[in-house]
């Protein structure tokens, strides 16, 4: 679906009607990351939408910036009714919000297409399709439409530009039609209320098309409603993030030595990004099954090396564990995986995995081209996954830092087991744990995924509520009971 703004320009009382509407840079921050949960009829999980400002740099050689979207059924909707999972990459001038070359990655219902669209617009021209005089000259495709809509003024009256859809082209208007205070899972936004009309277009005006932006400079889609004859649908926002840093990174404070535990190994090297870990850090845990006092695994997680791997800048993190005491009687298991990441995105590039669990033995690597939405195993195995996917090593760190204030909720899409899930990460309350004797303010986290069965095993994560935001306590519940990991701490004494 392409849009083309023709004028695209505020009509208020006493103003030309011609007079063009300013670009506001707030919306194109990079690494701005904006997911949304949406509801139809009586699904309460229909389907999983994620924007992301990606980068900024020297695309296809002209400056630029890398927008993102993913959009996804979930659930019964996509077993059932119509399985979509699709991915849109675009390319757009970082002054004007004009695309110069996008991507679509297309499977819905069993086919898949990959798409590449070159817009031929020159750096420094403008490109006027439309024989009507434009203030905001050029086509758009869907993603940079959304954002470009965003950098408007949104002040009372009504924008008009044109839509164009494969062959047909309509004549649309956005006009704000009010304010209004709307409540959401993830808070509440005192929001400017739109309503997007096509003129002499019945299909679409019968759909009453309403979009909520947040009242503030990022203009954020808060809430889009609209009204089918099979039932209302929702698209509402479910989590907003930074994902990347902005301009060079902060120098580290050193944290004061009484709110963040000691953790067995140091962590003191500095950090090359404003990441709530720094390289060298490492965690360890002790497992236990239900009141038992003696560990019956030991695992930990290291953020081992930051250098040049396959070819490219990357973290290198790595987790072990392994069975002891009376269950590796039972059940040995020995596991290592390591995980190569954008230091950037964290999102990773390869994951290798070598597992021994009892009488199952893995041994395999895949390579992730996030660029493409496609994973490869070394077994020749293609997987289609979303743009930003994350393995299960990858997610432990970049939940870190994720606004997890409560009531807070995160989706990011997760590999396992060859397949593509949507984890969603939900604040629940803030508390203290003990651990070890010490008393520590803590974030209780649930993780569920999009599966019929969402929280079969009760995945709970406790995070340190300060800057570092360790992983402190994991449980899970399984065939042998409740198994709970707790980070090994150094006593007081030892300090």
């Amino acid at each position: 679906m392409f849009f083309e703004f023709t004028p695209a320009t505020v009509q208020k009382r006493g103003d030309d009607p011609a007079s063009s509407a300013p670009v506001s840079p707030a919306p194109y921050r990079v690494g701005e990351r904006l997911t949304y949960d949406v509801t139809f009829a009586n699904f309460v999980s229909a389907a999983h939408i994620e924007t992301f400002v990606a980068a900024r740099g020297r695309f296809f050689d002209r400056d630029g910036l890398q927008l993102r979207c993913h959009v996804e059924t979930t659930g019964i909707v996509n077993a059932s009714l119509y399985a979509i999972n699709n991915d849109y990459t675009t390319y757009v001038d970082s002054k004007t919000g004009q695309p110069y070359r996008s991507k679509q990655l297309i499977r819905e219902s069993g086919r898949s297409t990959d798409n590449e669209s070159d817009f031929n617009v020159l750096a420094g021209t403008d490109a006027k399709p439309s024989k009507r005089i434009s203030s905001i000259p050029g086509v758009f495709d869907f993603v940079s439409a959304l954002f470009r809509v965003r950098a408007l003024p949104l002040a009372e009256g009504s924008y008009s530009f044109s839509v164009r859809s494969d062959s047909t082209q309509y004549d649309a208007e956005l006009k704000v039609i009010g304010h209004e205070m709307i409540k959401s899972s993830v808070g509440s936004f005192n929001t400017v209320v739109t309503q997007l009309r096509a003129n002499g277009n019945s299909h679409v005006n019968d759909l009453h098309i309403k979009i909520y932006f947040s009242d503030d400079q990022r203009h954020v889609p808060v809430l889009i409603t609209l009204e089918l004859k099979s039932g209302d649908l929702r698209v509402e926002l479910a989590g907003s993030e930074f994902a990347m840093p902005e301009g060079p990174p902060s120098i580290p404070v050193k944290p004061a030595p009484t709110p963040a535990p000691k953790i067995s190994v140091s962590d003191s090297s500095p950090p090359s990004l404003n990441l709530p870990f720094s390289v060298g850090e490492q965690l360890n845990y002790n497992v236990f099954i239900g009141q038992g006092k003696d560990p019956v695994a030991v695992t930990s997680f290291q953020v081992k090396s930051r250098a040049k791997f396959f070819n490219r800048d990357g973290l290198l993190l790595t987790t072990l564990a392994k069975t002891n005491g009376a269950l590796a009687k039972l059940f040995s298991a020995n596991d290592l995986i390591n995980s190569y990441v954008d230091p950037s995105t964290l999102v990773p590039f390869r994951t290798e995995l070598q597992l021994q669990e009892g009488s199952r033995r893995v041994n395999e690597t895949v390579t992730i081209d996030q660029d493409r939405g496609t994973a490869l195993n070394d077994k020749g195995k293609k997987i289609e996954i979303p743009v930003g996917t994350h393995d299960i090593l990858s997610v432990f760190y970049a939940l870190r830092a994720f606004n997890l204030n409560p009531p807070k909720r995160n989706a990011v899409s997760l590999l396992v087991n060859n397949r593509p899930l949507t984890l969603f990460v939900t604040s629940l309350k803030r508390e203290k744990i003990q651990i070890n004797g010490q008393s520590i303010g803590a974030i209780q986290i649930s993780l569920t995924t999009d599966d019929p069965q969402s929280d079969k095993y009760a995945l709970r994560l406790w995070i340190g509520d300060d800057r570092r935001r360790i992983p402190l306590r994991i449980t899970a519940t399984t065939e042998l009971g409740v198994l709970r990991a707790d980070l090994s701490i150094i006593p007081i004494s030892q300090q």
